[in-house]
């Protein structure tokens, strides 16, 4: 694999995080490790990263405040937390802090890096210049990733703007979750989380919830769609 990807691993388990750091070097990737908080926050502020993979309990700073530092100082760099911890509300908090994806521990290895290199492969990805797709009073521009309605500009994470763009371009169409996990996720297979559920709760929130019209819905048992007229 030829590329110049840097990734940043911050998990304080050595053996773990040498198992990881080896995976990603025979791969390709240039992995920085921090066992610890504190030396997570120096690498980041001294290197770009393509990538960042974030335990949660970490010593002298922890995840959730790291995730919070690190989208505050780079709105595009994904970032994974890698957790033992598994409950709705961790996932909620690190989702609102920023956090691209939760894998929670023990995880398989292979759909760690299945996603990954779709985090990485997306960021290569150029959409159409000067692409803007329009549903209402919904505007996505999808050359400088910025989402409006009614003229007010919403702030939306990397992944909620790819959820909101596979809806958008597909109005009217039902989207089935696993439709939503390989094209949003590019996962071939349910992970058994409600990560989607939470994403389209957060999408509500930003998207429909200020206004009058809504514009996602669902048909339960068969997905999720973008709709312009309001359901009679």
């Amino acid at each position: 694999m030829e590329n110049t990807y840097r990734i940043l691993l911050a998990e304080d388990e050595p053996k773990l995080s040498q198992v990881v750091q080896d995976e990603l070097n025979r791969q390709g990737y240039q992995t920085d490790v921090a066992y610890d908080g504190a030396i997570a926050e120096k690498l980041f502020k001294q290197h770009s990263y393509s990538l960042v993979l974030l335990d949660i309990n970490l010593p002298y700073k922890n995840g959730l405040a790291l995730c919070k530092e690190f989208r505050e100082h780079n709105q595009n760099v994904p970032i994974i937390m890698l957790t033992a911890l598994g409950e709705i509300q961790d996932k909620i908090d690190a989702f609102n802090l920023g956090a691209d994806d939760y894998i929670v521990k023990p995880f398989h290895f292979d759909e760690l890096f299945a996603r990954i290199k779709v985090f990485l492969k997306r960021a290569e990805s150029a959409n159409e210049p000067g692409e803007k797709i329009v549903v209402a009073d919904m505007e996505i521009d999808m050359e400088n990733k910025m989402v409006t309605r009614s003229g007010k500009s919403i702030s939306l994470t990397a992944k909620e703007f790819a959820l909101l763009v596979l809806l958008a371009r597909n109005k009217g169409k039902v989207i089935s979750k696993q439709d939503i996990l390989e094209k949003v996720w590019d996962l071939s297979f349910d992970t058994g989380t409600n990560t989607i559920e939470v994403y389209i709760s957060f999408l509500r929130n930003k998207i429909d919830k200020p206004f009058e019209d809504k514009l996602i819905h669902t048909k339960p048992g068969f997905g999720y769609y973008v709709r312009e007229t309001p359901l009679s």
